[in-house]
Parts: structure tokens; sequence; C-alpha cells
């Protein structure tokens, strides 16, 4: 295909190749709605017009001359429609977690000077009302759902007229590959938000890349569920968008299951939490089985975590997995929708076992890294088993290059490097040495040819006995236990290693009845004796995978599950560590005490 130079291309880029039925689709009233291409056009036309006529304007087309536009929401098809339009009228989309605390959503919706945001619903209405009277440049709140008293988005379409729609042509042909297209606002786990200018080029050229890296098969369908906020899944999407591949929207995070069965994907992106929450699920059915199919059930899943990819593994083992798919994975398969041909994960370091069980169960879950300053990927492993590494984040996509700097950071250099931090120059010169992004993490070729990683760089730290730690092999090895749901480990400064342990409350009160423990309350359950053991023993027989240093010497149970809600989780489901060590002081006190 001829290199397309803007983001917003893909619509005249379908029309003319292969027009969609579905191009976009969710679930409206209990059933799914779809949008052809071809109505998907004319909604993004007349929505840029509209706009145009409310007064939206690109100014000269610097980052600071143009209007800007929020939103809040979860995915939908006009969510999609919206950053397409005013992505053609040359203003510029700020998306927004709908989870930000309102002082932060105070200070982004006046950093980037917003004129309007556009909120799903009648909660983030009224969360974004409740600012407007310290953000002066706000002008008006429109919502996707109905809500009273609130203008709805498709007022917006009635302002549209030819003029309007001749207007965009104009204006949008006069928007370079080089341009601003969005600004998205990092939470990340430390400090103000800070908002990270992305071109066409980065993300296209990103986009691109990505072409080889993943499946092509005919009339493929993608379920969309990852925050469109995050560059993660707006790049997928802008991929499926260019390949002709439908998007389906999950109703909710509470829904994927059942949509999943519904759409039956091909392909759809997740994190590593939620790929863990669905393996738990699937572990805690497996539990629930007796006899011969419990036997089954479990032979099937050993047989699969011995599982290796590029290595011969034997006439007896690939018969004995053969066997297992038939009979165990393909009921996996089902429950998925019985129709992937992959998994995408990104965001978060995903264990190793998961991907090894996944993988042998025929579903490949394909890992890759990237940060939203990388547009976002770096590498990913690829759809073709011989481009895949256990244990990696794959090879580098085209473009893209790599150094390991002298203390182990991971630099990267490409056409999907930002363009910098909006009006924080000092912050850009930061994290820049000349063309090189220092991308904060800590890694390694493996092979030449896949890059590992091994620790975030500002979480490393040091014993009070000078010997250093990182803190995420660790905490990915014993959430390899059925029993722990969250982990962190901590210990900068200190003697020796500690570490604040959630329980997976389902299996451990499963465990707890049979030991013959009463039901009781979470905050007592972690009290009792027998529990205590059970973690000792647990986080015991974890310890010899580590050196002397990095072994976890005491820890803390605590009663309740980190989340976005309570603070201690980006959008992203990584932990805030700062955080979490602000707000447990005193249980981590006690583990030095």
């Amino acid at each position: 295909m001829t290199e397309p130079k803007r983001l917003f291309d893909c619509l005249q880029y379908r029309l003319k190749t292969k027009p969609l039925t579905d191009m976009l689709a969710a679930k409206e009233n209990g059933k799914w709605k779809t949008y052809s291409t071809e109505e998907v056009k004319t909604t993004v036309d007349k929505l840029g017009a509209g706009l145009l006529n409310l007064g939206i304007q690109c100014g000269d087309m610097t980052a600071e001359k143009r209007d800007k536009i929020a939103i809040l929401s979860k995915n939908r098809p006009e969510w999609i429609m919206l950053d397409l339009a005013v992505q053609q009228i040359g203003a510029i989309l700020t998306p927004i977690y709908p989870t930000i605390n309102v002082q932060d959503l105070e200070f982004v919706l006046n950093d980037a000077q917003v004129k309007i945001v556009f909120v799903n619903d009648e909660e983030l209405f009224h969360k974004v009302l409740s600012v407007k009277d310290r953000v002066p440049c706000l002008q008006e709140i429109y919502t996707f759902e109905h809500v009273a008293n609130a203008r709805h988005w498709k007022d917006i379409l009635q302002l549209s007229d030819e003029a309007g729609i001749q207007k965009i042509q104009t204006i949008a042909a006069n928007i370079d590959y080089e341009d601003l297209a969005t600004i998205i606002y990092t939470s990340g786990t430390t400090g103000t938000p800070k908002g990270v200018m992305l071109s066409h080029k980065n993300i296209l050229s990103n986009v691109m890349a990505c072409y080889p890296c993943l499946p092509d098969f005919q009339n493929m369908r993608a379920l969309s569920f990852l925050p469109l906020n995050h560059i993660f899944e707006r790049m997928i999407s802008y991929f499926y968008l260019y390949r002709g591949i439908a998007i389906y929207y999950a109703e909710s995070m509470d829904t994927i299951g059942d949509n999943l069965k519904e759409v039956k994907p091909d392909i759809f992106t997740t994190v590593p939490r939620l790929l863990e929450k669905v393996y738990d699920r699937i572990m805690a059915k497996g539990a629930e089985l007796t006899g011969l199919k419990r036997k089954l059930f479990y032979w099937a899943h050993d047989l699969a975590a011995r599982y290796e990819i590029n290595k011969p593994m034997g006439f007896s083992y690939n018969m004995q997995l053969a066997l297992a798919n038939k009979l165990i994975f393909s009921k996996w398969r089902e429950g998925l929708g019985n129709n992937l041909k992959c998994i995408v994960s990104g965001g978060a370091a995903c264990q190793v076992r998961l991907i090894r069980i996944f993988t042998a169960g025929r579903i490949p879950v394909l890992e890759g890294y990237g940060l939203t300053e990388t547009s976002p990927v770096i590498s990913v492993n690829r759809f073709e088993a011989h481009n895949r590494m256990f244990g990696s984040v794959g090879p580098l996509i085209d473009n893209v290059e790599v150094k390991i700097a002298e203390d182990g950071e991971i630099l990267c250099k490409g056409p999907n490097v930002m363009m910098g931090y909006y009006k924080r120059p000092d912050l850009t010169a930061e994290s820049m040495s000349g063309e090189w992004y220092h991308t904060g993490d800590i890694g390694m070729y493996v092979e030449n040819k896949y890059l590992k990683i091994t620790d975030r760089k500002k979480e490393l730290f040091k014993t009070s006995g000078g010997k250093y730690v990182a803190p995420l092999p660790i905490e990915n090895k014993l959430k390899e236990s059925i029993y722990v749901e969250q982990i962190m480990v901590v210990g900068a400064e200190k003697k020796f290693v500690g570490a604040l342990i959630i329980p997976a409350f389902p299996a451990l009160k499963d465990w707890a009845r049979k030991q013959g423990i009463a039901d009781m309350p979470n905050e007592q359950l972690i009290k009792q004796p027998k529990v205590i053991d059970l973690f000792n023993e647990l986080v015991h027989s974890f310890n010899k995978f580590f050196n002397h240093v990095e072994q976890i010497k005491k820890f803390e149970l605590l009663p309740h599950e980190w989340s976005i809600e309570t603070g201690e989780m980006t959008p992203k489901l990584s932990i805030k560590r700062k955080v979490v060590m602000e707000k447990y002081r005193d249980s981590i006190e006690h583990i030095y005490a």
C-alpha cells in the first residue's frame, strides 16, 4: 500500500480498498449495532463541520495555537469518530482517563487550555462540571449518553453544513505527516501529569511497522476493551482501521467474558493483570472438578507449563499436548470465543508461565514493549513462532533502534519517538540524549535478537548493605502462586527485603474451609496462624529462585485488593509504589520493627 500520511486518511483508504459493513460496533440497548465505513465517514465529516461552526480552530497549526478538545469516556464508536473528526479540522484531541482524580483533571484541562469536553455519561458530566468554574478556557461539555441539562454530542451534527464540509477538505489538505496529532497526558506512577506530544508520523510509523508482526486473515474482528486514552489501544485501533479489521467494543470490563463469546474475535490487546484474572477464573473452575475430569485438567495444565517454543519437544510430548488440546484447551478456547489467532499483551511485564500455558493451548500471547513516548511499540513477539521467545518482549520493530546504556537503561531512537512534552522543554531535554529517548527501563539483548526487560530504573533499590535489588522479577515469580493476588517488594535502605502481599481471597478461603477454618472477614482471616504458616511456606519455597540478597525475609498480609479507584494502581494497572509506601507505612514499619 502507498504510505498514508495522516491517521485520519484511514477512512479514505478503507473506502477505496475494502469498505466494511461493521467497521465499528457496540452494544446499544442489549443488541450489537454496527457502523459501516460509509456511515463512519459521514458522521466524522458532519462532526468536523459542526465543530468548525462552533468556532473550533486550527490557528497557525502550532501546538499552542490549535484548539484542544478533551474526551473522558469508555471505549465506544463515538470515541473514534470524534478522534478522526478533531484530527481532520486541525484541532488536538486530549484524551483523559475517566478514573482521573479531580485535582489532576483540573490541571490537565487548564494546562492544555481545553475548550470543549466530551464525556461518556452523567457521572463523568458531573465530574467535569465540578471543576468547570476553575477552568476559564472550558466553554462546553457534551455527553454521549443522554444526560439531563447537558448538551448531547449529536447537537453538533445538526450544526453541520455544506460549507463546513468543504472547509474540512481545505484544512485537511494542509495537515502534514510531521504535524502534532494528539497530546496524551501520562499519569505515570509519580508527580504531575505531563502531556506527551505525538505526531501523525510518530503513531503512523508505528502502525505500519506493526503490519508484518501480527496475523493477516480475511474478515478479522477485534474486541476492544483497554482504555482508548492509552496509546497502546489507540495505536492498535488505527492498525485495525487501516488493516480492515472490524472493531467491536466490549460493554465494560465486567462483561468481557460474555462479549468474547458473542463477538468471537480473532485478536484483542490486553494488560497482564487482565490476563491473570482470566487465568485465575479458569483455574478456579478447574479446582471445582472432581475425579477423572479434575485429573485430566491438571495433567493438561502441567503439560502446558513445560511447553517450549522453537525447541523440539519430542514425539511423545507432542502427542500428549495434541490430546490435551482436544480434551481440555479446546474448552479454554471456546470460553474466549473459539476464534482467537492471538492476544497481544503490553503495558507491564507478563508472567512467562501464563504466556507458555496459553500458547501451548493454541492461544498465542504476543508480549510487546513500549511507552507513551514511543507511540508506543518498540519491540514485540511476532505471530510467526520463529520470531518469538518466552520471557522476552520480542525483536525490535522496523525503523526503531535500541541501545543499552552503560547502566543497563534502554535508549530508543526512531520515527516513533515523541515530539516532546507539551510546554515542558525542560522535561523533554531531561529525557533525551540527542535523538535517543531514555525509557527508564533496564534491559538486555538475548541471542542478539530479543529484547528482555529486567526492571524499571526508578524501581531498583539498594538495601542498607549497598546491594541492588530489582523488585519486578521477584513480584512476578510470587504471583505464580494461586494464593497471591498482588504483591509489592520493599526494602530500600533496609537490612533485608520484605513484601506486602494481598492474598487471592477466593483461593485462600477455599483452602481455609478444607483446613476447618470458619468463614470470616478478610481482616480476621489473614491473622489466622494457619494462614500465616501457609504464606511462610509459600515465600520460603519461592526464595530458592533468588540470590540471598533478593530473598523475602518478612512480609505483611493485607486484606483488600489495590485498585485504580482506591488510588494504588495507575489506569494501566501498574502499582503506584509511592502511594502504596505512603498508605501502608505502618505495615512496612511492622516488617522492619
